[in-house]
């Protein structure tokens, strides 16, 4: 029989579900996918129904249950710190309290109630700690036999951040940073300062960061006043807050404003609010330190460990700029970080760590690139599904019977400007769409930034955009040597594809920097000559690399655009259904689900035809 282990996470930010038969990932999927609420963070039922049906298995089949942290621990967390603050925070205390008495602090019979809507049988509850799931899910899918393991988040259970190292099936715990001092919370305040959303604006933040000038006393002020007044960064890359300019800890805001005020001398900025570089400078200023902290820590992860290996995870992972300046430091030979190093990949942590550490099982390296199945562990939808989805709505389309003409039309049209919309396969799980729920455009193009970000994403105009590009032809646009499949590090553009600058470009308008060409692929170059590279590899996802090779062919140039296939504010698309809705709702010229092709000129003369512009919210 095999044994099968179910991971969840579930009640903080983007709830998820991952299985495990014998050791091997069969299927993993945000809930936010099939609910579609953003960052959802209810429990999984959803995606646990899906992945339980990919693997063909009954619940009561299982052989556990894990859970990705230790609700018990995390309550204690809470109610010390409160005690350690009193009297402060009474106004937070009486809203978090009722909640955790209520549901939370007994997660076991709450767990048992949501898990009862997936079958019959009472299986195994595991309880891993939150970091250790983590760690789990950077080590035990990662390529090497050992390896330093650095975990870095907001907070787990007490943990913000792990050094670890993990050799075969086992994980050790070499050092741990304690709440409330935190690398990630202290990013979070200043998404929150800059006005983005916690636990989810970070990544404009980041974004936001290069538009700032290096050279200005401004932001060498804010980084100064940063280390010298709000946290005291040791040489290990540990971390001591002054917490008297944060409220995070008892209170319902990140930062004591006023205090920060004074400090900084700007004010927070309100969220949509128009943004200056004085804002620009901050989020340069918070994007440098964190990067010297990743690299004091991973030199730390070195001492402790000697190894020539390192796998991260946690969500400030997922700050691709300093996973960039990681690799190009050599601290250690080879990196891997998990695709989904936030708290949803924490299920798939648990489930491991479940595998591994609770039944003891070793662990069987094949020889792949890692044991990710390169993230395509969601949903797939066949031609019929797809066929059944046009004849719903009456929608004209083409259906190719080749691939060589599906690929070769889909690269003609973005030769020609058009935005198309990429339905394939199994829907990616985790953050980042990797070609096949992706919208595509031509990175020669220079309007084709601000086309997406506008016309299709709907976005912020400042929000740069990534290159999928052939594996073989990467050397030709970055300087790297090393394969980034899951989108997770940022590269510089190399010397020959750049353009050069005029002299006062640090002092331009943020709109006159953004839309100034920097580079022969405009589209993908952001504004310090970096950019956030996919590798396309032929065998990890053959179709999509027949696309790009298809549109070198046309153009020359071995590389797309690659957006993830959604809007603002609501989640990567999962079914035809949610795709064809996305594309009738913005300004996407084409969309390809499996071998259709949808013309959105078509489609929209039918839907003035039908009276659907209410439905899909045409203009």
């Amino acid at each position: 029989m095999p044994e099968i282990i179910l991971g969840i996470s579930a009640y903080y930010h983007d709830s998820a579900a991952a299985l495990l038969i014998d050791g091997e990932i069969v299927a993993a999927a945000h809930e936010e996918r099939f609910t579609r609420i953003k960052h959802d963070s209810s429990f999984p039922v959803h995606a646990a129904r899906y992945v339980l049906q990919e693997a063909g298995v009954e619940f009561s089949d299982l052989k556990a249950v894990a859970f990705y942290d230790k609700p018990f621990i995390k309550f204690e967390r809470l109610l010390e710190t409160y005690h350690a603050f009193t009297p402060k925070g009474l106004t937070s205390f009486l809203s978090a309290i009722p909640v955790w008495i209520k549901e939370k602090l007994f997660m076991k019979r709450l767990l048992r109630q949501e898990l009862a809507k997936l079958g019959e049988g009472r299986v195994p509850l595991l309880f891993p700690e939150h970091h250790l799931s983590h760690a789990a899910s950077a080590f035990y899918p990662s390529p090497f036999e050992e390896a330093a393991i650095l975990t870095v988040d907001g907070v787990g259970e007490w943990a913000t951040t792990m050094i670890g190292r993990g050799e075969q099936n086992r994980i050790e715990v070499l050092k741990e940073l304690h709440f409330p001092h935190s690398l990630g919370l202290l990013y979070s305040a200043f998404t929150y300062y800059t006005g983005f959303k916690v636990n989810s604006g970070e990544y404009k933040l980041m974004g936001l960061a290069p538009y700032g000038n290096p050279h200005s006393e401004q932001t060498r002020d804010f980084k100064q006043k940063i280390e010298r007044e709000l946290v005291d960064i040791r040489e290990d890359g540990s971390l001591v807050f002054n917490m008297k300019y944060f409220n995070f800890a008892t209170g319902l805001r990140m930062t004591h404003d006023k205090k920060w005020t004074r400090l900084f001398g700007i004010p927070p900025r309100k969220p949509e609010a128009q943004l200056t570089p004085d804002y620009m400078n901050m989020a340069l200023a918070i994007q440098q330190v964190t990067e010297e902290v990743i690299l004091k820590m991973a030199r730390e992860a070195k001492r402790l460990t000697g190894s020539k290996n390192v796998v991260l995870a946690g969500g400030v992972a997922l700050n691709c700029v300093a996973n960039g300046k990681l690799m190009q430091e050599r601290i250690f030979e080879n990196i891997w970080i998990q695709p989904d190093s936030g708290d949803a990949g924490g299920a798939l942590g648990a489930a491991y760590a479940a595998w591994h550490i609770w039944l003891g099982k070793p662990r069987i390296l094949n020889g792949q690139p890692d044991q990710m199945k390169n993230a395509y562990l969601g949903p797939a939808f066949d031609d019929e599904a797809i066929r059944k989805l046009a004849r719903k709505y009456e929608a004209p389309f083409h259906h190719f019977g080749s691939e060589d003409d599906l690929t070769d039309e889909t690269a003609r049209l973005l030769a020609n400007g058009n935005v198309v919309g990429w339905f394939q396969g199994r829907m990616e799980y985790g953050p980042r769409a990797l070609g096949n729920r992706s919208i595509l455009g031509d990175p020669r193009n220079p309007e084709m930034q601000k086309k997406m970000n506008l016309k299709i994403k709907y976005r912020e105009s400042f929000r740069p955009f990534a290159p999928s590009v052939l594996e073989e032809d990467m050397i030709e646009y970055f300087d790297t040597r090393k394969a980034s499949p899951y989108m997770l590090l940022v590269m510089p553009v190399t010397e020959s594809r750049r353009k050069p600058l005029p002299d006062n470009y640090s002092e331009l308008p943020m709109m006159e920097k953004l839309y100034h060409q920097r580079s022969d692929v405009p589209a993908v170059t952001h504004v310090d000559y970096s950019a956030r590279v996919q590798s396309v590899n032929k065998e990890a996802n053959p179709r999509y690399w027949k696309l790009i090779q298809a549109f070198k062919n046309e153009t020359g140039c071995g590389m797309v655009v690659n957006t993830s296939f959604n809007v603002r504010g609501e989640p990567i698309v999962c079914s035809p259904e949610h795709a064809f809705q996305c594309f009738m709702r913005t300004e996407m010229d084409y969309l390809v689900m499996g071998n259709f092709l949808f013309d959105k000129k078509q489609q929209t003369k039918l839907a003035e035809d039908q009276d659907w512009k209410q439905q899909f919210q045409l203009d």
